[in-house]
């Protein structure tokens, strides 16, 4: 019986009815980023931006090697005008295959590198400040792809499988997202040391499959995008579940195309779901929003912390205005939004109206 009304509630926790919701108008700026004529981005896995309006751009550029064991991660740095300042942590032992790239409220700059398993942090003058996991030995006869296995290895303390993005609250703590393969939320302190995960693989309340991007509040409470299961969780910052935000926004499925591939079907589940969030962002206070992406219908959106869609930009495309997997979104403001793009190897600068 207790089984039966647990299922119950959470059914109920996690039904949302379909919210109809505006298409803002926003404006991509053309030409944003001034690259030098001998440099080129990859796939744009990451993007964020520090108190001076600088942007970071953590890039599957820089590629040497066979498709697996590349190394395909560069961290750029542009001025708020767009202008090239420098490139950081050139031939950086932890790079291999780029993740996502943060800024914290001191201009620390943090990097996860799915290929190596590592977190990265800088300090504002691109120096490294700490060092989080450890990837594979060259030497080791056993080094090859992360497997899959099912029901997964134990995690182990310290260490990542597949990492994939990083936040912290206002007392310094980080909160890792551990990834592909753990999927699983780390809390590290300060310092750097190791606090407790919670977390485990699953689709029930709490549980997770592929978190792959997170955020925190102004309260503490950390948000993931909980990828696999098409939805957003709610944790406080001591890791216990409070509640979920599914994105269910109206489209048209008739004309709606796939940035690339097959068309998911219309009951599709999972990561290419429609309203399945790669990735998450909060604005600064005092009144703070998210903003979310998915990778059909190809749309971003800009939500209320309590789940409301408030608006939806654009689609799917390869033109200025549209989207080619967003992978990282970076908010300093809910007016003026960057996003990082796999398939289209670029960022947009996007500025849009006010809400009203």
């Amino acid at each position: 019986m207790k089984r039966l009304m647990f299922g119950l509630v959470f059914l109920l926790a996690g039904s949302v009815s379909a919210q109809n919701a505006p298409e803002l108008k926003y404006h991509s700026v053309p030409n944003f980023l001034k690259l030098p004529d001998t440099m080129y981005l990859g796939e744009v896995s990451g993007v964020a931006v520090n108190s001076k309006g600088h942007v970071f751009v953590f890039s599957r550029g820089n590629s040497t090697g066979p498709a697996y064991a590349a190394s395909a991660a560069q961290l750029l740095e542009f001025g708020p005008d767009g202008k090239y300042i420098r490139e950081i942590g050139r031939n950086l032992y932890a790079w291999s295959f780029a993740h996502a790239v943060r800024v914290d409220k001191e201009d620390n700059i943090w990097v996860t590198d799915k290929g190596s398993d590592m977190v990265i942090k800088f300090d504002p003058q691109g120096r490294v400040a700490m060092v989080f996991g450890r990837k594979q030995e060259a030497s080791d006869e056993s080094t090859e792809p992360l497997k899959h296995p099912k029901p997964p290895l134990p995690p182990v303390d310290g260490m990542f499988r597949q990492v994939t993005d990083v936040t912290w609250d206002s007392a310094g703590n980080a909160y890792i997202s551990d990834g592909y393969i753990n999927s699983r939320v780390a809390k590290v302190d300060k310092n750097g040391k190791w606090l407790k995960s919670f977390g485990e693989p699953g689709d029930g309340p709490g549980q997770l499959a592929t978190p792959h991007s997170i955020a925190a509040d102004a309260q503490g409470n950390i948000y993931v995008a909980n990828r696999g299961n098409g939805r957003i969780e709610v944790f406080d910052s001591d890791g216990k579940y409070m509640r979920q935000i599914k994105i269910d926004t109206p489209f048209d499925y008739a004309s709606a195309m796939p940035a690339i591939g097959n068309k998911p079907g219309p009951d599709a589940k999972g990561t290419m779901a429609p309203g399945s969030p790669w990735t998450v962002c909060i604005t600064p206070g005092p009144n703070q929003v998210l903003f979310a992406s998915d990778a059909f219908p190809g749309r971003l959106y800009k939500l209320s912390l309590d789940g409301k869609v408030l608006g939806v930009y654009g689609e799917a495309g390869k033109t200025l205005g549209q989207f080619g997997w967003i992978h990282e979104i970076a908010c300093p403001s809910e007016n003026e939004v960057f996003v990082g793009e796999l398939l289209n190897w670029r960022i947009q600068k996007l500025t849009t109206e006010p809400v009203r």
